[in-house]
């Protein structure tokens, strides 16, 4: 077990940004900054034991800073979007900012939880080394209600793979839907797409979307569209097979930016998915204790982009599966409730597994 502090980076107020690196019994390495609670890097081994870094990220802070398509990060208070910008709460209506030119609110508006720098103490666990990161966000911080109290701890485990808890509390009912956004590439960087790794939901349901990508309220079946990602083979379907199908909730989202609604009981840890790389024989197993996963093939990041290492991403170089609430709750009665009341407690668990198929 290894942790070390350094130095990754200075804002333009002057405050200091540091890098946290884990390893753990495994030889795993993960990289996390305070700044945004992004996971800048994640290595895991291939068939040959060979560890590879399997998140995209960038080398510096400047440039999470000035053009991040959220590579790694925290999203909050609202993971994911509100139609409109706005939601109703016992009888007062509250308008989130939303980025210039766009309809809805994404990801807790225009300075959600992805762009503060998060308090932070590195320790030593019986899983595996652990980063503890804490944010207070203030009453009508982006528009929302209550002072809401934060802590979210990555832990590095000793077993193969990377565990997010996150907890909470409000003095004023507020909601309340939070995530990691890391985009995943199990390549190590070798291929350029993830169209040919495969995937397994364990979901028979989707929340179908507008041409907006709202929900339009429904909860339809997978069955017979090309959303079915259930265990149609022994290691899932590739993710390219059906990604420009003749379908408008495909046509509508450039691809898959879609909710699946994991089968299970809410609230205990149960299996969300797999993702599955053919060259390098790694399988990510995804557990959740959240009712849904939005699954992203990143089809609006841009054609070349600099990354880290030298690499250059483009359209579909990565893949998300951000566990979560279901997108506009707070405007969807038929969807879990995200509203968060003083005197409760939100918890939350998701574990990202590492093994060789």
């Amino acid at each position: 077990m290894e942790i070390r502090k350094a130095h990754f980076g200075t804002l333009e107020d002057g405050a200091g940004v540091p890098l946290y690196t884990f390893v753990n019994q495994k030889g795993m390495r993960a990289e996390i900054t305070p700044y945004g609670g992004i996971v800048r890097a994640l290595t895991a081994p291939d068939r040959e034991g060979r560890m590879e870094d399997v998140v995209l990220g960038f080398d510096t802070l400047d440039e999470y800073v000035d053009h991040n398509p959220f590579f790694g990060c925290l999203v909050g208070r609202y993971a994911n979007r509100i139609a409109n910008g706005t939601f109703e709460l016992d009888g007062t209506v509250y308008e989130i900012p939303r980025p210039d030119g766009q309809p809805h609110a994404l990801h807790g508006g225009v300075r959600g939880f992805d762009c503060q720098v998060w308090q932070s103490w590195a320790r030593e666990s019986w899983e595996g080394p652990a980063l503890e990161l804490r944010l207070i966000s203030a009453d009508g911080d982006q528009g929302f209600p209550g002072t809401l109290s934060v802590a979210v701890t990555y832990t590095l485990l000793d077993e193969g793979g990377l565990k997010i808890d996150y907890v909470a509390t409000t003095d004023r009912p507020t909601v309340l839907n939070l995530t990691n956004h890391s985009y995943f590439n199990l390549s190590g960087g070798k291929s350029p797409t993830i169209l040919d790794h495969t995937l397994m939901l364990n979901a028979d349901a989707y929340t179908p979307a507008d041409e907006e990508l709202i929900p339009t309220g429904e909860i339809a079946p997978v069955e017979g569209t090309p959303l079915d990602f259930r265990a149609l083979s022994e290691k899932g379907t590739r993710i390219g097979a059906r990604i420009d199908a003749d379908h408008p909730q495909l046509q509508n989202a450039g691809g898959y930016d879609h909710n699946w609604v994991i089968k299970g009981q809410v609230g205990r840890l149960r299996l969300a998915g797999q993702v599955y790389e053919p060259e390098s024989g790694r399988l990510m197993t995804v557990y959740t204790t959240e009712p849904g996963v939005q699954v992203y093939t990143g089809n609006m990041m841009p054609e070349t982009l600099s990354g880290k290492d030298g690499h250059i991403y483009g359209r579909r170089g990565g893949l998300c599966l951000e566990t979560q609430h279901f997108p506009d709750s707070p405007n969807q009665p038929a969807f879990p409730s995200t509203t968060l009341e003083p005197g409760r407690t939100f918890r939350s668990t998701t574990v990202y597994r590492f093994s060789i198929a």
